[in-house]
């Protein structure tokens, strides 16, 4: 029990760690533990996409904090064109969330905060592309393996 909770400490905080600008990667962790049988597969997507879904809060959390500096000269850019750009972002941008799990989606989380996305819009689509990322990668672990899923 208690390896299986260190495992599962484990694999929340490189889950967190990968959803945040910090170099990790949390799929080896999840495969390993897939196939070493280290919890239950659903424990393991669980606690993967809580993980990685509190990481990305945490790049929302920073990208409302920079938006506090766009009456700054060095703010990248002027105070018309970012409300613009956030009118135009709640229309079609905060689509770009569904990619949070790509390799640079981590950055549409930060830029979700600067757009000032909706809190309950941003958790939804990340808590889907979190956590279906995650699926498919159990799924397609056991397929390769043979195992089914």
């Amino acid at each position: 029990m208690l390896t299986e909770a260190a495992a599962l400490g484990g694999l929340f905080l490189a889950a967190f760690g990968a959803a945040t600008i910090l170099p990790f990667q949390s799929e080896v962790v999840f495969v390993g533990m897939q196939l070493g049988n280290a919890a239950p597969l659903v424990l393991i997507v669980l606690v993967a996409s809580v993980g990685n879904i509190l990481g990305a809060v945490v790049n929302y959390m920073l990208g409302i904090w920079l938006e506090h500096f766009r009456h700054r000269r060095w703010f990248p850019v002027s105070e018309a064109q970012l409300a613009r750009a956030q009118r135009a972002y709640a229309r079609w941008g905060v689509w770009t969330l569904l990619l949070s799990w790509a390799p640079l989606g981590d950055a549409f989380t930060v830029i979700a905060g600067v757009m000032r996305t909706h809190w309950a819009v941003f958790l939804a689509l990340v808590t889907i592309a979190k956590t279906g990322r995650y699926i498919v990668l159990a799924w397609a672990t056991a397929a390769t393996m043979g195992t089914g899923a």
